[in-house]
């Protein structure tokens, strides 16, 4: 039996800034964009990954929340506390480079880690926070 990932979830406040963001910042290629039920799931992804899928979702994707839990998601969201994801660079100071200079908010500059990469890290607009990393010798 094979496993193999086939999509990720990122909770977005605002699909439109996520989207200038992921698209235009990092080049990801937009593959699809569903309405259902006052909801936008957006789903983008690397070109030279066609078979691993980004959907930018809303904060809480389930139409029969209550509006207490959809405040709590969306608190948490702009806090910056659910978990974004980790992205794999062949060079982690031009991708840092590129990142800041098209205006993303840095939480860290690249840096080498004691377990084997160098990475920096950003926030994207609804404040999920992004690594780029890079295997240390490349």
């Amino acid at each position: 039996m094979d496993i193999t990932l086939s999509q990720c979830f990122i909770a977005v406040d605002d699909h439109d800034k996520a989207l200038a963001f992921y698209r235009d910042i990092l080049g990801l290629e937009v593959r699809n964009d569903v309405g259902f039920e006052g909801m936008r799931w957006v789903t983008v992804g690397a070109p030279s990954q066609p078979d691993v899928n980004i959907v930018l979702e809303p904060p809480l994707a389930d139409p029969n929340a209550s509006p207490a839990d959809r405040q709590a998601m969306a608190e948490l969201l702009a806090k910056g506390l659910l978990r974004g994801v980790i992205f794999a660079t062949d060079d982690c100071d031009a991708t840092f480079e590129r990142i800041s200079a098209a205006g993303g908010e840095v939480l860290q500059e690249p840096t080498d880690q004691p377990y084997g990469v160098r990475d920096c890290a950003f926030r994207d607009p609804s404040g999920n926070m992004l690594r780029f990393t890079q295997p240390r010798g490349q």
